[in-house]
């Protein structure tokens, strides 16, 4: 069966022949295919100019962005493609120090278009692989991603490999899914180390792929300022950066969250890192807890869920991040630390400086930056694909 075509419209071929992974919509002069149809949502197609000279294969999706570019090689998409992209992105977290390290073992294997697979999340917790496909086209392939990883990984190494596509997934088509064991030598690992802190795993039912992988460098930094600091950590879901805090010294850790169920969390893993006498948590909004609380807290972490996830929502999510950060710096105490984050994609790292910047004009109160933050290294961006790096962060210093 013949691989569909998708004609660029003339002059629309630039930013693939930049090597961006993304074809929009617009940019469709024609699609040629047999019958005459559209191609089916995740079907694999190929991209070429108005001169119908090749440029990229990529996966197609009747949506804004029509088609997700795996590969800008006119190749076969077979086990081969696979195992090689797999055991790449493996490679890249070996020359990191992750695949064999003693003092962590939970690591991101592969993120999306930053390792050259749009649509494809996979992470490692402590033998156990946890696949997140985020669009049709990866979920289509994911017998030869679970043959890729066992052929990539030493089998001592993979005891299991976990699907949990389905909620993604059901958002976007409205076929049913459900995740899965794809493969599982013994019952996993559900303790893991990040740094020498221990988490229990949930990849079933936490959220997510189980655990947030991505604020491991900046948890590790927090802990450099721990050490005799009363500590509130806001938005804290399982409990890292509580737990860094707690075994860097911190005298005091407050976690805060409205979800009972993160509550939950962050009491097992505090208990399970044995630091149960300096710590407190509570189930309570971060906007109210803020308000009705007035510790004088050395330092204080805003880490909250992305405001805006798409475009639409970016003057609500600003106002959002304003409220919560103006807040927080106006009851920090005087020469108090603030770690301030934005998940959100559609939030670059310009208007959430602008946006921490108007925060701290309107409470009126001196503020230096230390640090900027972003995701650890193995959630790579693509250059080629900037709209890849979707955390920042400031570490702040309130006179």
């Amino acid at each position: 069966m013949e691989t569909p075509t998708i004609v660029l419209s003339k002059d629309k071929e630039k930013s693939i022949e930049r090597k961006h992974p993304w074809v929009f919509s617009g940019a469709i002069h024609k699609i040629i295919n047999e019958p005459p149809q559209l191609p089916k949502n995740g079907e694999l197609v190929r991209v070429v100019n108005s001169k119908n000279q090749f440029l990229a294969l990529g996966h197609f999706s009747d949506g804004t962005i029509a088609v997700r570019v795996i590969s800008f090689n006119d190749e076969a998409i077979d086990q081969t493609f696979w195992n090689n992209k797999i055991k790449a992105a493996y490679q890249v977290r070996e020359s990191l120090n992750l695949t064999q390290n003693k003092h962590t073992n939970m690591y991101r294997l592969v993120h999306a278009e930053g390792d050259g697979l749009p649509g494809l999340i996979i992470d490692y917790y402590n033998g156990t692989a946890v696949i997140q496909c985020h669009s049709i086209g990866m979920y289509n392939y994911r017998n030869e991603i679970v043959e890729a990883l066992k052929n990539t990984y030493p089998k001592k190494d993979l005891i299991a490999i976990y699907d949990k596509s389905a909620e993604s997934l059901a958002k976007q088509n409205q076929d049913s899914f459900s995740n899965e064991y794809l493969y599982k030598t013994k019952e996993p690992n559900l303790v893991g180390l990040e740094n020498d802190c221990k988490f229990n795993l949930d990849w079933i039912n936490g959220q997510k792929t189980g655990f947030f992988l991505d604020q491991r460098e900046n948890r590790k930094l927090l802990a450099d300022f721990s050490n005799n600091k009363k500590i509130l950590n806001t938005f804290c879901y399982s409990g890292g950066f509580s737990v860094y805090a707690l075994k860097a010294g911190a005298t005091l850790v407050h976690s805060v969250d409205s979800s009972q169920k993160a509550i939950d969390l962050v009491n097992e893993n505090v208990k399970l890192n044995g630091f149960n006498e300096n710590h407190q948590s509570f189930t309570s909004d971060t906007l109210t807890f803020l308000k009705q609380n007035q510790e004088d807290y050395d330092i204080i972490i805003l880490d909250p869920p992305a405001y805006a996830k798409s475009q639409k929502a970016k003057h609500n999510a600003i106002q959002g991040y304003k409220r919560l950060n103006a807040m927080a710096l106006q009851q920090i105490k005087s020469g108090g630390i603030l770690f301030t984050f934005s998940c959100s994609q559609a939030i670059n790292r310009k208007l959430f400086y602008d946006t921490i910047m108007a925060a701290a004009i309107e409470v009126g109160r001196n503020v230096k930056v230390l640090h900027h933050l972003s995701q650890p290294a193995d959630h790579p961006v693509n250059i080629f694909h900037p709209e890849g790096e979707y955390l920042k962060g400031l570490v702040l210093f309130v006179e």
